[in-house]
């Protein structure tokens, strides 16, 4: 399987997220080898889209000659799209949110009625590709946090998407939480492995690893610095 790694933090491979998201390739590869290639967004020459929908009536080319045409090229030779960032404000951070936007010559103008919503028609053939979200914050609990950037990620990808919500996740960065943060990789790493032979990952092992993997009492405190 052919995987791109949309990495949208900024801090590369330093990300909290970024763990979650190896442990899930390493679980893959358990599975049987992939072709794994990761983009740190925060280091491609991506321009903002300008609306001016020139890609949407030409067959796709943008008027920006930059980085994006390759991720484009790279996006519809993939089998797996992972997109992998912390949460920011709620959502994306915004290079990942400027990469997206700019997936806009995968469309066309053209609308069809979608159940009881509208969307647009591709001009880009991506029958193929499946989606996947893997997103962290710092926050103790996953309550009313993820829902705005799963929501998008939702609706941008209508079908063929998972989602790996995972709270706490600056402990998968912090070496004296290994004894919390070992046992939840290896749950990860059962859901690669699980996804890479299935195409699906069981609602109660996602749920799992979407918990708090301490109490968020404690958790909180240690954010706070009263413990």
């Amino acid at each position: 399987m052919k995987v791109l790694v949309l990495n949208g933090s900024p801090k590369r491979e330093k990300s909290d997220t970024m763990h979650v998201t190896r442990a899930f390739l390493e679980g893959m590869n358990e599975a049987g080898p992939q072709e794994i290639h990761t983009v740190h967004v925060i280091d491609r020459h991506i321009e903002y889209c300008t609306g001016c929908f020139a890609c949407m009536h030409n067959g796709g080319t943008c008027v920006h000659d930059d980085d994006m045409r390759e991720i484009l090229n790279e996006i519809l030779d993939s089998d797996l799209l992972i997109w992998s960032f912390p949460l920011y404000a709620y959502g994306m951070p915004a290079p990942l949110k400027n990469l997206l936007d700019r997936t806009l010559p995968l469309s066309s103008m053209t609308m069809r009625k979608v159940g009881d919503r509208y969307a647009h028609v591709g001009q880009a053939d991506v029958s193929k590709l499946r989606y996947l979200m893997i997103c962290g914050c710092g926050f103790p609990n996953s309550k009313h946090n993820f829902e705005p950037a799963v929501a998008q990620f939702q609706l941008c990808f209508r079908s063929r998407r998972t989602v790996v919500t995972v709270p706490e996740s600056p402990m998968f960065s912090a070496p004296e939480a290994a004894a919390v943060t070992g046992p939840r990789l290896e749950l990860v790493k059962r859901a690669g492995k699980q996804y890479a032979e299935s195409g699906e990952i069981d609602e109660a092992l996602l749920a799992e690893i979407g918990s708090p993997m301490i109490p968020e009492e404690i958790y909180a405190a240690i954010v706070n610095g009263g413990v």
